[in-house]
């Protein structure tokens, strides 16, 4: 299963995740979950780095399936939005009953 955690500020602002583990769907290279919470997850890290003036921090091993991003700094409006558009996707997933026992989607206060 892999574990998604959604970091939010005080002001119930995204500002920063973590996954870890492998959704063990199917087989390496074909597990479609995996593959659809990768796509969200980098994407919006390309995405705030390409369109917005953020920084931000990534620590990542491939090989456990783990990954670490959070914004530093206030959240801008930009990158407050990307982050809820991945978050609307991993739960779009969480919901569907046919992924969702691969999927566990968490939030917390930092």
């Amino acid at each position: 299963m892999t574990r998604v955690t959604i970091y939010k500020n005080a002001k119930n602002e995204c500002v920063g995740f973590k996954a870890f583990g492998h959704a063990d769907y199917a087989e390496e290279g074909e597990d479609i979950v995996c593959a659809a919470i990768s796509v969200l997850t980098i994407n919006t890290m390309n995405a705030i780095e390409a369109f917005t003036d953020s920084e931000a921090s990534l620590v990542a091993d491939d090989e456990d399936g783990f990954m670490e991003y959070r914004i530093l700094g206030k959240p801008t409006k930009e990158t407050t939005l990307l982050l809820e558009t991945m978050v609307l996707g991993l739960q779009t997933m969480v919901d569907d009953e046919n992924y969702s026992e691969y999927i566990d989607l968490e939030f917390r206060e930092v």
